[in-house]
């Protein structure tokens, strides 16, 4: 039998993690789970249905994989000596699960596996493209799991009681249940009938601390259901382990929309799992999740152009299926984290069918919101991400606003800084914590207030926030900077629109979507450039 003509995946090349050291090659015996990407059946087209929510069955039949290229990876597979773990999904998720050695798989895909040690840990990579033969490249969209390096960051920030800030020494602690009537997140909604997703990288919950937690607040513990994605769990250790993003997502977003459900996906730090993780809940049909709150990532640069553009298509995939997907910018300013000066954004954020949320510091007396600033606490303290993108060119909703002809993040802002920060409740112990981690679920939880109150799914949500008049729903953040880029009036690359004054945008979506909600309803005051005192 003639050998096949392989040709690369394009985007598939890595290179070592930065600080990472050659440990030796992967053991030939070692078991490897990868998932194989299919294409679309037919190229995605939010345009043709705008304003249209599409069910999972309709979207598996105009946009899924063809069930006849399901089928020849699994013959592929087979041929490869690679076993098919069956999902019973792949049609709809695009997604076939292969599982065999790393002597089969490096044969298979034509790459070398070495094993790196890393100050993040030890991980299995490969340098070289992937390759497939020509028949079955054709096929596939990308391949995950070979090369399993953790990809992505909390972006939370603990309050440093040790810090001095000068004029700055004053510190508030809110509860999220103040930040929403700060906000003047309508008050006649409580997410009653919504899902809102969770997706984890790590760490876990206790539901003795949920319920500690909400009962502190006066709120009932909402439905809180861990999904485990590939090879995780939901496991909880300790206060400064990766629990407290965890509990920082659900009570935040418990507490905002305290009648919604909540799923927390749980995966591992890594491409697949990452992708994995937002295609199963953008698919799930058990949950049904209509918002989805993202608060890890890593500079643009960090990721692989194939991860970056499957990831963005799952994106596309939740706009049709009328699911809006929200994602922090990051904590570490305009380089978010990388050495140099150069500037970066962070992704998933900077995802054009995601909502990139950046950070603000607040000043507030007798509930109402006296002054709102960039969040920039410098070098060692933390600064809201935001920038432009290099791999994500400008999208048409965001042309009236943004100077460079790149994706422009973040999108909107909310209260980060740990300084005027979030009282949580992890392992037992009371932190207060910032970062856009906590912009995600403030977020997450309006979408799923705004959605109850609408009757309807919000779904992907930009066009409709840069069509809006911004004084019609967000307060502007014009002082401060997160270091190479400075507020402005209007959409700036550190605040994006502003942060959202809740009643008044509920009223514009209202309009801009065509259902129709009274001012009675949303609860609004006569508006005075600040939201209403909390009642």
């Amino acid at each position: 039998m003639a050998r096949l003509q392989k040709v690369s995946l394009k985007g598939t090349e890595h290179t070592p993690m930065p600080g990472a050291r050659a440990i030796g090659p992967t053991s030939p015996h070692q078991i490897i789970e990868i998932s194989v990407i299919l294409k679309h059946r037919q190229t995605l087209n939010l345009a043709q249905h705008r304003g249209q929510t599409l069910t999972h069955s309709d979207f598996a039949r105009m946009y899924g994989a063809d069930p006849t290229s399901v089928d020849k990876i699994k013959q592929f597979a087979r041929e490869n000596n690679l076993q098919v773990l069956e999902r019973g999904d792949e049609v709809l998720r695009r997604t076939v699960t292969l599982a065999g050695t790393a002597a089969d798989m490096e044969k298979t895909f034509s790459v070398e596996l070495i094993g790196f040690e890393h100050p993040d840990g030890t991980y299995r990579g490969h340098t070289g493209p992937i390759q497939v033969p020509e028949a079955y490249a054709s096929l596939i969209q990308a391949v995950f799991g070979l090369d399993n390096r953790p990809v992505a960051h909390p972006h939370l920030r603990m309050r440093n009681t040790n810090r001095t800030f000068g004029s700055r020494t004053a510190t508030t602690t809110y509860t999220p249940v103040q930040i929403a009537s700060l906000y003047d997140f309508p008050r006649d909604a409580d997410g009653n009938g919504q899902t809102i997703g969770v997706i984890e990288l790590g760490g876990g919950f206790r539901p003795a601390d949920l319920q500690q937690y909400f009962q502190s607040l006066n709120l009932k513990t909402p439905p809180v259901r861990a999904v485990l994605v590939n090879e995780a769990n939901n496991r909880p250790t300790t206060p400064n382990s990766m629990d407290a993003e965890v509990m920082l997502d659900i009570e935040i977003a418990g507490a905002i929309a305290n009648g919604a459900s909540m799923a927390v996906y749980f995966t591992t730090n890594s491409a697949r799992g990452f992708q994995d993780a937002l295609s199963t809940a953008v698919h799930d049909q058990i949950h049904t999740p209509s918002v989805l709150s993202l608060s890890w990532g890593n500079a643009e640069e960090t990721w692989t152009q194939q991860s970056m553009e499957c990831f963005d298509q799952v994106a596309q995939e939740a706009a049709l299926l009328g699911i809006t997907v929200v994602a922090a910018s990051g904590d570490q300013g305009t380089t978010d984290g990388l050495p140099g000066t150069k500037n970066h954004v962070d992704f998933p954020a900077s995802c054009p069918h995601v909502l990139g949320v950046g950070g603000t510091r607040i000043v507030s007396a007798n509930g109402v919101i006296q002054n709102e600033t960039v969040w920039n606490d410098g070098p060692t303290g933390g600064a809201t991400g935001g920038g432009y993108s290099n791999l994500f060119q400008r999208p048409e909703w965001q042309s009236a606003v943004a100077t460079q002809p790149s994706r422009g993040v973040p999108d909107t802002a909310g209260n980060a800084d740990p300084d005027t920060g979030y009282t949580i409740l992890v392992d037992g112990e009371q932190l207060v914590v910032g970062g856009t981690s906590a912009v995600a679920p403030l977020w997450a939880g309006l979408v799923a207030r705004c959605n109850q109150m609408l009757s309807a799914r919000l779904g992907f949500i930009n066009p409709s926030l840069y069509a809006i008049n911004q004084n019609n729903g967000f307060r502007d953040i014009t002082h401060g900077n997160n270091g190479a880029y400075s507020a402005t009036p209007g959409w700036d690359p550190c605040t994006g629109l502003g942060s959202p004054l809740g009643s008044r945008l509920l009223q514009a979506l209202s309009t801009a979507t065509g259902k129709p909600v009274s001012r009675a309803q949303t609860g609004e005051a006569a508006y005075t450039g600040r939201p209403h005192s909390a009642a």
